[in-house]
């Protein structure tokens, strides 16, 4: 039997800690044998979530006997992980043990120095603090997960489900992990690769001079906003306008339009029920298809997938 050990320390993020619980636990096999066994683990015997205490019936110990360790989120990335967990942790992969973290857990593998030199991802708001803490880690923002082999990571929240359905699938077959995705209710066939749900702000201006020229091009998406149009209002060249822009900004005037646009687009598929044609009017994107594509890039999905998940309009 496959023993999975989920790490619950203080602080650890309930629906992260519970997810793999509930995947882990509901896979069954034609048999209908249950391939599995689910531990929690922890390095006291009661642990504190913030919302409630637990108490978890097995310690670290159970690191040196699980195939497959999970890592769950914590909510306070600023409390050091202890001593005993970096070294099971370490141990454990030296075996040859699997390793997987939920959001935040990837800090924690982290910091036992099991994510340098490789690809990883976790909750897009905290990759920043992520990539700073660890330059050598190669962070991925955008995806739902990275399966590295032995070491895989996932983004937040419903990513941990993903993360936990590609584990059964790699171990069981597709077919094994569609009976508990339909078991979950989740889809089974959202890859690693599929985008984060991230809200793409245009990126901010470090100096003043070209502030007012990006305040109104802000507020005419509408228009063509080329770039002869942009530098004339900035009183340059074009060639000076694209240097100074890049400068101030880290892109080019045509990213930081079609960022701009994007961004736009999200505000009226969460706030308005206007058609997307409207909206392709609005943000200045001339076609339906330029939308989708600009915005796939972007934010990867569809306009309309993305007003269903995140319309907050009745």
């Amino acid at each position: 039997m496959h023993t999975v050990a989920v790490v619950a320390l203080n602080g650890v993020i309930p629906f992260d800690l519970s997810t793999p619980c509930e995947v882990f636990g509901r896979v069954r096999l034609s048999n209908g044998k249950s391939p599995y066994r689910v531990k929690v683990c922890s390095v006291t015997s009661t642990v504190d979530t913030g919302y409630f205490s637990l108490r978890s019936p097995f310690g670290l110990r159970e690191l040196s006997r699980a195939d497959t360790i999970i890592v769950p989120g914590v909510s306070d990335l600023h409390v050091p992980v202890p001593r005993e967990l970096v070294l099971a942790l370490r141990a454990a992969a030296h075996r040859g043990a699997r390793l997987a973290s939920i959001c935040t857990g990837a800090f924690i593998l982290a910091a036992a120095g099991l994510l340098d030199g490789r690809p990883a991802t976790t909750h897009w708001l905290a990759a920043a603090e992520l990539q700073r803490r660890h330059p050598s880690i190669a962070v991925n923002a955008d995806v739902l997960f990275v399966d590295d082999g032995p070491i895989l990571t996932s983004a937040g929240a419903a990513a941990g489900l993903d993360l936990c359905l590609h584990l059964v699938r790699r171990d069981f077959g597709a077919a094994v992990a569609a009976d508990v995705a339909r078991a979950s209710v989740m889809p089974l066939e959202r890859a690693g690769g599929q985008a984060q749900f991230i809200k793409h702000e245009p990126p901010a201006v470090d100096g003043a001079s070209l502030g007012p020229v990006l305040t109104w091009a802000a507020k005419h998406l509408n228009q063509p906003l080329e770039l002869a149009h942009l530098a004339k209002r900035a009183a340059m060249s074009t060639r000076t306008f694209t240097r100074r822009f890049r400068e101030q900004t880290g892109t080019t005037p045509l990213q930081w339009v079609v960022k701009a646009r994007v961004t736009h687009a999200q505000h009226l598929l969460e706030t308005t029920s206007q058609s997307i044609e409207r909206i392709v009017e609005q943000t200045g994107f001339g076609s339906t298809a330029a939308l989708r594509s600009r915005f796939h890039d972007l934010v990867g999905t569809s306009p309309q997938a993305y007003r269903r998940a995140f319309s907050s309009r009745r």
